[in-house]
C-alpha cells in the first residue's frame, strides 16, 4: 500500500494519530511520545507493507544498514579510527549498494530475480537517511546511535515513501523534546493545515489537472500539444508532489515531529539557483551539503583545479548527474540532471558577467521578467523529466 494514495491508508492513520493527539494534549513527556512514535512506526510498517515479502525486505534492509552504522561507529571511536577516506568510502558504497541494485534492475531485465530480493517503496529515502548518518559520524557530529532511535528515524512512517528527508540529529531533538500543551496545540494546528492543503493539492487540483487536461494530451502529439503538455505536466507534478509532502509534514506535526518543509513557492523563483532553494528543499539541501559542498571544499583543499570556477562547475555536474541517476537510469532522467547542471553553470556565468556589463536591471519589471523566463527553463526541464521528448 502506497502512503497517502488510498482511503484505507487514511483510515489506518487514525490508529497512531488519536493516541498521539491525546498524549500531546495531556502534555506527555518527550520520552513517552518517543516510545509511541516507535510503536506507531512499527505498527504502520506492518500494516502497509504488503505482501509480507515487502516487510521481510524492509526488516532485512534495516538490519543491514544498522550493522554498517554500528561497524563504522565502532571504527571511528576506536584507537584505529583515524578517519581514513578509503574506509569511509567503503562503508558508503556498502550503504548505497541495495539502492544501486534496485536502480540497475530495469537495465538488467534478465536478472529479474533481484526484484524479488529487494526493492520496496521508499528505499531511496531510507538510503539518504542512512548515508547521512554515516557522513555525520565521519564528521564527528554523531558520537552514538541507539537502535530504537535508529529505527524511529529510518522508518519514520509519515515520510517513508517520498520524504521530506530529515537529518538524524535534528530528528532526535524533536523526538525527545518536551512539549507543553500550548506548544503541541500550535504544532497540531499547523499539522491539520498541512493535511487540508495536501487534500486540496493532491486529491482536487492534481486530480482535475490529470483527469481533464493531462490524460487527453497523452494521446495527442505534435509541436503544440507537446508545448501544452509541458505546462500541464509541470503543474500536475508540483501539486501532486507538494500535496504528498504536505500530508507527510502534517502527520509528522501531529506526532510532535517538525519535519522540514519541502516546497516554498518554487514557481516564483527569479533564477535557477533560487528555484533549487524552493523546490524539493530537503533533497536539494541534502545533495548540496553532502555532495556538492564536500566536493568543492575537498577540491580547494587539494588544489585540484587551477581556475577557481572549475570546481563549482564540475560539482554541479556531479550533483545533478547523481540526482538524475537517483531518479532512474533512463535517458530522460540523466538528461534532466545534465540539463540542470548546465542551467546552474549558465546562471552563475551570466550573473558574474552582469556585474560588469549591467545588461539585466533591477526592479519590479526585471523581477517579473526573470520569473517568467526562469519558469520556462524549469518547465522545459520537467518536459525532459517526463520522458515525452524521448
Amino acid at each position: 500500500m502506497t502512503p497517502y494514495e488510498s482511503s484505507s491508508f487514511f483510515l489506518y492513520l487514525f490508529i497512531p494519530l488519536i493516541p498521539a493527539v491525546l498524549l500531546g494534549i495531556l502534555g506527555a513527556s518527550g520520552r513517552v511520545r518517543a516510545v509511541w512514535i516507535l510503536i506507531s512506526t512499527l505498527g504502520m510498517i506492518f500494516l502497509i507493507a504488503r505482501p509480507l515479502s515487502v516487510l521481510y525486505q524492509i526488516v532485512g534492509y534495516l538490519v543491514y544498514e544498522w550493522l554498517l552504522v554500528r561497524l563504522y561507529l565502532a571504527y571511528r571511536t576506536s584507537i584505529l579510527g583515524k578517519n581514513r577516506a578509503n574506509v569511509f568510502y567503503l562503508m558508503l558504497a556498502l550503504s548505497i549498494l541495495p539502492l544501486v541494485v534496485v536502480k540497475l534492475n530495469p537495465s538488467f531485465i534478465a536478472l529479474g530475480f533481484w526484484h524479488t530480493v529487494i526493492g520496496f517503496i521508499g528505499i531511496s529515502y531510507l538510503t539518504f537517511r542512512a548515508v547521512g548518518i554515516l557522513m555525520e559520524i565521519r564528521d564527528g557530529l554523531i558520537k552514538d546511535v541507539q537502535l530504537l532511535d535508529f529505527i524511529s528515524f529510518i522508518l519514520f512512517f509519515p515520510t517513508l515513501a517520498a520524504g521530506p528527508i530529515d537529518r538524524y540529529r535534528r530528528f532526535l531533538v524533536d523526538l525527545y523534546k518536551p512539549l507543553t500543551r500550548q506548544e503541541y496545540g500550535d504544532l497540531a494546528i499547523q499539522g491539520i493545515d498541512h493535511i487540508f492543503r495536501g487534500l486540496l493539492y493532491k486529491f482536487i487540483v492534481a486530480y482535475l489537472i490529470n483527469r481533464y487536461w493531462l490524460e487527453p494530451l497523452n494521446h495527442t502529439f505534435g509541436w503544440l500539444p507537446t508545448l501544452e503538455y509541458m505546462y500541464v505536466y509541470s503543474l500536475y507534478l508540483f501539486f501532486d508532489f507538494a500535496g504528498y509532502s504536505a500530508f507527510a509534514i502534517g502527520v509528522s506535526y501531529l506526532l510532535g515531529i517538525k519535519t522540514p518543509e519541502n516546497f516554498d513557492k518554487p514557481f516564483i523563483s527569479k533564477n535557477i539557483q533560487e528555484f533549487w532553494n524552493r523546490w524539493h528543499i530537503s533533497l536539494s539541501f541534502w545533495f548540496r551539503d553532502f555532495i556538492y559542498m564536500r566536493f568543492v571544499l575537498d577540491s580547494a583543499k587539494k588544489k585540484r583545479f587551477i581556475n577557481r570556477y572549475t570546481a563549482p562547475y564540475v560539482g554541479y555536474f556531479l550533483l545533478f548527474g547523481i540526482m538524475g541517476a537517483w531518479h532512474g537510469l533512463q535517458l530522460c532522467y540523466l538528461l534532466y540532471g545534465l540539463y540542470h547542471a548546465g542551467l546552474m553553470i549558465g546562471f552563475n556565468y551570466l550573473d558574474r558577467l552582469n556585474r560588469t556589463w549591467k545588461f539585466w536591471g533591477r526592479g519590479p519589471f526585471w523581477d517579473g521578467l526573470a520569473i517568467v523566463v526562469n519558469l520556462h527553463f524549469i518547465f522545459f526541464g520537467f518536459l525532459i523529466f517526463s520522458g515525452r521528448l524521448i
